[in-house]
């Protein structure tokens, strides 16, 4: 079992506290940063997110 499969096992039923925690995560490194690489941040957020179930009530990107 992958690293990524144990993550998403763990995270099966708290898609919510995922998105916010990575919504948490990219505002500190926008922060740290000072927004220098806010659209890659943006960028890994809504990959993250993708990944991990925590868009759960947004539209799929096309």
């Amino acid at each position: 079992m992958s690293v990524m499969d144990k993550l998403k096992q763990m995270l099966k039923g708290h898609e919510d506290k995922a998105g916010q925690g990575i919504d948490k995560a990219g505002d500190f490194v926008d922060g740290k940063t000072q927004n220098k690489y806010s659209g890659q941040v943006d960028t890994a957020q809504d990959q993250l997110k993708n990944r991990f179930g925590g868009d759960q009530g947004q539209e799929p990107p096309r």
